[in-house]
């Protein structure tokens, strides 16, 4: 009997919340299909990838297929330097797509998954191969807001809905745009799994004081100063947890390591998160019931959309980019305590869905 083709996987570097839900996504397919070869495609850190993965080395591939939107720090993004790169993308596209064509024909790729890289899917309708792609929002809408800016824009959007076009099937996130530029969609519920809460453990393991509040300060980067910190660490009521490499100096501020506890046990171990809107926190505050102060992001059009939806489905509260930039947290985390109780319920299960679409394109 022939063994079954390989799935790549191609997952874009711009946040960790792809990186997150795809790897559920991966999990689901390999407990319905154990035997089926995966390879993953992305420039995301490898061990955050096997902190979620159980996947042999060799399945690990560096790759980027898309630039994202440059960020000064998990608030703000360079617009100017997101369109440096973009042209420079546009340069190497040709090259780009046919190493990829090459690498699908070497590994004899059944089917190609991208979330949401567009080059992965040309390549792969090139070679004939299925494909699918997951995702709440796309690139080429991204972009659209900043095309006045200059006409390499244009051409990175159009060369984003070549790929998407030819695509076999979207399977479609909630906290999504209208993803036009696929023409065949099938939305699927919330991709997430909730994590196990281990504050004792983390008590233990770190020192924390399981009696105050604990704060998930939930941001890849944040400029905040040493006096800022100074002031923070005073605070009697709270302690402030962290991801590494993430974390600060302080008596109540705790850099957790995420290989000894997993993020998803972090979040369901606190008290409340503050971070800005993006598709993986929003998701681990709803499946782990979580209340959310939220920054505002700028010049990054996914985000009235979350905030939109994040108002429905979680317990928030709106805390403005000034005054996290200053860490005049204290009011804003009062202000949680008394969150009023989401108005919506968001169905949860889309990994299992996602992986049953996968393996049905697959194929034998």
């Amino acid at each position: 009997m022939r063994d079954p083709a390989p799935i790549v996987y191609y997952i874009t570097a711009h946040g960790y919340g792809h990186g997150v839900r795809s790897c559920d996504i991966i999990r689901a397919v390999r407990r319905a299909d154990p035997a089926r070869p995966i390879r993953v495609v992305t420039d995301l850190p490898v061990d955050f990838l096997r902190s979620r993965l159980d996947l042999p080395v060799e399945a690990y591939r560096p790759g980027a297929f898309d630039v994202g939107m440059v960020q000064l720090d998990s608030i703000r993004v360079d617009v100017a330097a997101t369109g440096r790169r973009l042209d420079d993308l546009m340069v190497r596209r040709p090259t780009l797509r046919d190493q990829e064509r090459a690498f699908l024909r070497e590994v004899g790729a059944g089917l190609v998954v991208a979330d949401i890289p567009g080059i992965p899917l040309e390549a792969a309708s090139r070679e004939r191969i299925p494909t699918l792609a997951v995702g709440n929002f796309t690139w080429d809408w991204i972009y659209e807001e900043f095309i006045g800016r200059g006409e390499g824009w244009r051409r990175a959007i159009e060369a984003f809905r070549d790929g998407y076009a030819a695509t076999d099937l979207l399977l479609r996130l909630p906290f999504s745009e209208p993803m036009a530029s696929f023409p065949r969609q099938e939305r699927i519920p919330l991709v997430a799994t909730p994590g196990r809460d281990r504050r004792a453990e983390l008590a233990a393991a770190y020192g924390i004081d399981p009696a105050v509040r604990w704060v998930l300060l939930s941001f890849t980067t944040l400029d905040w100063d040493a006096a800022t910190v100074a002031a923070l660490a005073r605070d009697p009521d709270h302690a402030f947890l962290t991801v590494l490499p993430l974390g600060w100096t302080g008596r109540n501020f705790f850099g957790i390591d995420r290989h000894r506890f997993p993020f998803s046990d972090v979040i369901a171990s606190c008290d409340v998160v503050v971070s800005k809107p993006g598709f993986g926190i929003l998701s681990e505050c709803v499946v782990n019931d979580k209340t959310l102060v939220y920054a505002e992001r700028t010049e990054f059009r996914e985000y009235p959309i979350l905030e939109e939806t994040l108002r429905c489905v979680l317990r928030h509260v709106h805390i403005p980019a000034e005054a996290l930039y200053r860490g005049e947290l204290k009011p804003y985390l009062a202000a949680a305590e008394f969150a009023p109780e989401p108005r919506a319920y968001l169905e949860t299960g889309g990994d299992a869905i996602a992986a049953q679409r996968i393996l049905a394109f697959a194929g034998g």
